[in-house]
């Protein structure tokens, strides 16, 4: 008997808690998306903050947050709502309007009202148009996908120079890479004792500017020709070296060297190494020339491609 009781007092609680989450879901909500959600009612066209919007990402169930929509489906269908010629697999169900004239869509997972689908409207090539108001979702933008490249090519002051005017460049670092010691500094950098390379890390967007862009501003930026150093910084920390962080930019890294070398004739001393740990340099050596002014004395972009 004692065991029925707990039990029940359990389930109630249990009950108690999902309405309580249901109600706090449903008290998110404006009144006029409650209109557009509970009362099935339409937004007025060209009116959502969505009907417009092509950014990469993800549409969501406003109501539950449940994944309906990915932007590769939406297009441009001159109506003025959110237009979808698909939906994510299971996350829409369709119901007849009670006069049969249309066809409902809803959210599978909360039955929230998302608007009507048409078909037969020759849009697209799937031939089917999910019109759905902006009020009955949530729009998640994709997050850029940003790739990394490590150069080493000299003093890193000017290497950090060049590639930060880059557009596409999200953002540059100034370090040490290649050697064998942990957590080495600049002063002991400067001893040629621990194997690095003053070497640049850089983040950048390949959907504006790609690793290739990224070598031709490395190549072009020092003498890669020169075995001891760069310039009048002589000594094993300021090596011409490219560190690859995948297959793909071993390959471009050496191709690139090798159209130097036999089309335009130099003796490239630069190496091409996998990339190992990299550590970022003491703050005053960031964006050094950024904080200073003036422009790198041994680091002078030329044409050689």
């Amino acid at each position: 008997m004692w065991r029925l009781f707990v039990f029940t007092l359990l389930f109630i609680n249990t009950q108690s808690g999902v309405r309580s989450q249901k109600a706090m879901k449903m008290s998110e909500l404006t009144s006029f998306e409650r209109y557009i959600i509970e009362d099935k009612g339409t937004e007025q066209p060209f009116s959502g903050i969505y009907w417009n919007v092509f950014d990469d990402g993800s549409y969501h169930c406003k109501r539950c947050g449940a994944l309906l929509y990915h932007s590769d489906d939406k297009f441009e269908s001159q109506c003025g709502w959110p237009s979808f010629d698909d939906a994510v697999e299971g996350a829409v169900k369709h119901l007849p309007d009670a006069d049969g004239s249309r066809t409902e869509i809803l959210c599978a997972n909360c039955d929230a009202h998302l608007g009507h689908v048409f078909t037969g409207e020759g849009l697209t090539s799937k031939n089917v148009r999910h019109c759905v108001n902006s009020a009955s979702l949530r729009f998640i933008a994709q997050e850029p996908v940003w790739d990394t490249a490590i150069f080493a090519s000299g003093c890193f002051w000017g290497t950090e120079y060049h590639f930060s005017l880059e557009k596409g460049v999200i953002r540059t670092t100034v370090g040490y890479t290649g050697g064998t010691v942990k957590n080495p500094d600049y002063r002991r950098v400067c001893s040629g004792k621990t194997g690095h390379v003053e070497a640049v890390k850089v983040v950048f967007n390949p959907q504006e500017v790609t690793y290739r862009d990224l070598l031709q501003v490395f190549f072009e930026t020092h003498d890669f020709t020169q075995e001891n150093g760069q310039g009048p910084d002589i000594g094993s920390q300021y090596l011409s070296r490219i560190f690859y962080s995948s297959e793909e930019q071993k390959q471009q890294a050496m191709k690139t060297i090798q159209y130097l070398s036999e089309r335009k004739g130099y003796k490239v001393a630069t190496l091409v190494l996998p990339a190992g740990d990299f550590y970022p340099a003491e703050d005053y050596h960031q964006e050094y020339y950024q904080k200073k002014g003036g422009t790198p004395y041994c680091h002078i972009r030329r044409s050689v491609f």
